[in-house]
Parts: C-alpha cells; sequence; structure tokens
C-alpha cells in the first residue's frame, strides 16, 4: 500500500491542531517558551560579568585567579556532597498498586519517528500492562511523511480498538514535543503517559502510577518511573551510559522527590494528570529536552512530582557517534531550559521558593558547567600528575578523588537498587568517561547558535537487549 493509502487509515490531523501543537504554547506562555533562544536582557548581563572578569583580571590577575578557584571549588565540593547524599540513601522506592472498582481511562502517548523496526515490539510491550484494556487510550503519533513508520504502525495497531494512529503532517520545529501535543488535544484519558519508541515498561507501571496519584493529592501533578538500560553489555559506552542512567533515576530524583524538590524529568515514563498538563500548556515544541522544561514548569506553578518503583527498560546508544549526538541534544535542550528559566531569577526564586531555586542550580546548571568543565579538568589534573610544578594545591587533589570515589560509591548503590552489576563495572572507567560530555558540549553551543530547535534522532533497534527487571 502506497503512503495515500496508509494516510487514509490514519487519523488525520487538521490544520488549526497542527499549528496549536506548533505555536500554542509559545503563543500563551512566550516568557516560558524556548522558541526565542536569548533575551536582550541576558545578553547585557553575560556581557557585563565578561567586561568585568576582564577588568578584574587586568587589575590583579593573581587575585582574581584565585577567587575564580575557590568558586569552583566550593561549587564542586557541593556537588559532589549532593552526590554522596543521593548514593547514601539505599532505601528501595516502594509503589503501593492500585486495584479500584472502575479503572479510569489512561492515555499512553508514542511519539514514533523513523522507528520501524522497533514499532512492533512497542505495541507488544504495551499490550503487557496490567490495565484493561477498555481504559486504554494508546496512540501512536507518527509523522505522515514517514511511510515505513506508518505502515508498522498501522500493521501493529490493526483490529486493536485502543489503539490510534495518528499521523502528524510535516512542520517545523520537527520535534518530540510537537507530536506529544497532537496527542495531548486527543486525549481521553484522566491520566496520560509518555513511552518512546523503544520502550519496555514494567507491566504494573500504570497500576503503581494511579496509586500514587490517589495518595499524593491534587497537587501531584507528575510521577517519573525509573528508566533502566537493558542493553549495558553492547559496548563500553553503552554500559557508562547504564551507569549514568541507573545514579539518575535510582538516587537523584528519589532524592529531589523525598525534599519536594523540583524534577527535571526523564523523557519517558512519565505519568501526568492530564487536566494539570493542559492547564500548564502542555509541552513547549521548542525545547529539544521539554521532559526537564517540563518538570520545572510544573514546580513553578505550585505542583509536585513523585517517583515510583516499577521501571521501564531502554536501549542505549552504542557507538561514540550515536552518543555524542544524543549527548549533544540533551546539553542543547538543558541549556534552553535552564535560559528560559533565568529570564527572570527574581519571579523565579518567588515561584521555585528559595530551595527549589538552588535545587534547580545545582542539578540543571551545575550539570551545565560540568559538562563544559569535564575535559578542561582531566587535562589540569594530568598534567598536574606528571608535571614537576604546583599546578594543583593538596585540596584540589582530594576533591578529584573525593568526587571519583561519590562516583563509584553511587555506581555501586545504584547497582544494589536496581541488581544490575554492569553499573558497578562501569565505575572504574569512569574518568575516561567524564571528558567525553566535553565534546558534546562543545557542539551543543554550535547547534544553539545555528539549529537550536533541530531535533538529532537517535536510531533503536540496533543492539541485543536483556529483560526488564522486576
Amino acid at each position: 500500500m502506497g503512503l495515500d493509502g496508509q494516510l487514509e487509515r490514519a487519523i488525520a490531523v487538521s490544520g488549526a491542531e497542527l499549528e496549536a501543537a506548533r505555536l500554542g504554547f509559545h503563543r500563551r506562555c512566550p516568557a516560558r517558551s524556548a522558541r526565542r533562544v536569548l533575551y536582550v536582557t541576558q545578553i547585557v548581563f553575560a556581557g557585563i560579568v565578561i567586561a568585568a572578569l576582564v577588568w578584574a583580571y587586568r587589575t590583579d590577575a593573581d587575585i582574581t585567579l584565585r577567587a575564580l578557584h575557590v568558586a569552583a571549588f566550593v561549587l564542586f565540593s557541593v556537588v559532589v556532597f549532593w552526590r554522596l547524599a543521593a548514593a547514601a540513601n539505599l532505601t528501595p522506592i516502594l509503589s503501593r498498586l492500585a486495584n479500584p472498582s472502575a479503572f479510569p481511562t489512561y492515555t499512553v502517548l508514542c511519539p514514533l519517528y523513523r522507528e520501524a523496526s522497533v514499532v512492533a515490539d512497542l505495541v507488544g510491550a504495551l499490550d503487557k500492562l496490567d490495565y484493561p484494556r477498555s481504559s486504554l487510550d494508546i496512540k501512536l503519533l507518527v509523522e505522515a511523511d514517514d511511510a515505513e513508520t506508518l505502515a508498522a504502525a498501522l500493521a501493529a495497531a490493526s483490529g486493536l480498538a485502543h489503539i490510534e494512529v495518528i499521523a502528524i503532517p510535516p512542520s517545523a520545529p520537527r520535534t518530540k514535543p510537537k507530536a506529544l501535543n497532537i496527542g495531548l488535544a486527543r486525549a481521553r484519558g484522566e491520566f496520560v503517559a509518555v513511552y518512546d519508541a523503544e520502550d519496555r515498561p514494567h507491566p504494573l507501571q500504570l497500576r503503581a502510577a494511579l496509586a500514587a496519584f490517589e495518595d499524593g493529592g491534587e497537587k501531584l501533578a507528575c510521577v517519573q518511573a525509573p528508566l533502566h538500560i537493558d542493553n549495558a553489555d553492547a559496548s563500553w559506552i553503552a554500559r557508562q551510559f547504564a551507569a549514568e542512567y541507573a545514579i539518575q533515576f535510582r538516587e537523584m530524583l528519589p532524592l529531589l522527590a523525598r525534599l519536594a524538590l523540583p524534577l527535571p524529568l526523564g523523557g519517558s515514563s512519565n505519568h501526568f494528570r492530564t487536566s494539570t498538563l493542559r492547564a500548564s500548556g502542555g509541552w513547549d515544541s521548542h525545547n529539544v529536552t521539554e521532559d526537564a522544561d517540563l518538570g520545572y514548569r510544573l514546580a513553578r506553578d505550585g505542583y509536585r512530582a513523585g517517583v515510583i518503583a516499577p521501571p521501564t527498560s531502554e536501549e542505549a546508544p552504542v557507538t561514540l557517534r550515536a552518543w555524542l549526538s544524543q549527548r549533544s541534544r540533551w546539553i542543547k535542550g538543558h541549556l534552553q531550559t535552564w535560559l528560559v528559566l533565568m529570564r527572570d531569577p527574581i519571579r523565579l526564586v518567588r515561584e521555585l521558593g528559595f530551595w527549589g531555586f538552588c535545587s534547580m542550580q545545582l542539578t540543571l546548571g551545575a550539570g551545565l558547567v560540568a559538562a563544559f568543565a569535564h575535559g578542561p579538568l582531566a587535562f589540569i589534573v594530568l598534567t598536574a600528575a606528571l608535571s614537576p610544578y604546583d599546578l594543583l594545591t593538596p585540596a584540589d587533589f582530594v576533591l578529584a578523588l573525593s568526587g571519583y570515589c561519590v562516583a563509584v560509591f553511587a555506581a555501586l548503590s545504584a547497582s544494589a537498587l536496581s541488581g544490575d552489576l554492569s553499573h558497578a563495572r562501569a565505575a572504574l572507567t569512569m574518568p575516561a568517561y567524564w571528558p567525553l560530555s566535553t565534546l558534546a558540549a562543545v557542539r551543543a553551543i554550535w547547534e544553539l547558535i545555528f539549529s537550536p530547535h533541530h531535533w538529532s534522532k537517535t536510531t533503536h533497534g540496533v543492539s541485543a537487549r536483556g529483560a526488564t527487571p522486576r
């Protein structure tokens, strides 16, 4: 069947729906939209800071460098302590399972682009969800000019009344959040979940999320399920990626949720109250890490996010090229999100609260600093270790060693929580992995300037995968 015939079988999207998905959030909340990269006030402020540093360096280079050294030392010390606090909490996340007399309708949104090889696996995984089919509203969101994926989606959904295939006309920006906005507009469920093409969610995940919403009250807008990498043995970089995910989803996010601090959501397996998500404007179609952006936006609107235990298995990139492309998009999106948040810092403090603001800077802001700093710091430490000159103080070496030890401890703790020993193996070579983030960060800056809304696509279905953890 040709593309025209496939489009006739899929649900069409009207021009008004497409326009709302593309530009609705920007028109409704321009100050929170990433369509515009920088505000003039931010450019002026950055110029003032740079000019002040140049003036200070010319006035007294020694004092300026010492002050910058102390500031960097304090920042990284706080980050190391923060990671230690997260890793030291070995209490598993407990999730009650809902068992209502009547299950509410649950919408599941699955944006798909160039994913023909994994659509059938995705539908098979969704079919294993322990939730009544009559209460499921699954929407496969496919780009209308992606003939192969559209054909695969239609074949996989054939005969299944609870699954709809929606064909989205090609338009800029070609991003995942634009597709999600189309799905949200058509969602029939009281709750909405998002899954990526390669996802294999735990069968009990929807029931655990439903129970969390029942217990959390109306201010609980979202719950995040942990993402588990199930192809960690495919390559060294996949194993490092798996350890990162384990630390983030098994340790950092649970700590933030326990302290009622804003969560930078993952891009998959987040579950929302549909009414709250719509009230907050849905997703920003111009932000390439729409998940983190939405997590902080919900917090700004006075809502909380939580975590649940049943995981979702995902596939990590297995080559440096694929990893670099994905990581560059993530860093670019985090830069977009940070710049949007910092357009009005005083208002942001009022909305997030003082500790919420500090938490955002410590997770999102410090993460960006670390991405740019890892490469230069690795060079400095290596040079200092081989140089006869005192390039670093003993305190600097202690901090570097402490950071590595905490990272190893975090990986070992993640192994204990997830039951995956690949995280422990990854810990031994983490220092060789960290500097790669600087390559991605440099590329992210280039893309932020010249193609801020370009979505670097990750190819899935490229390696063997293990079972979904229980």
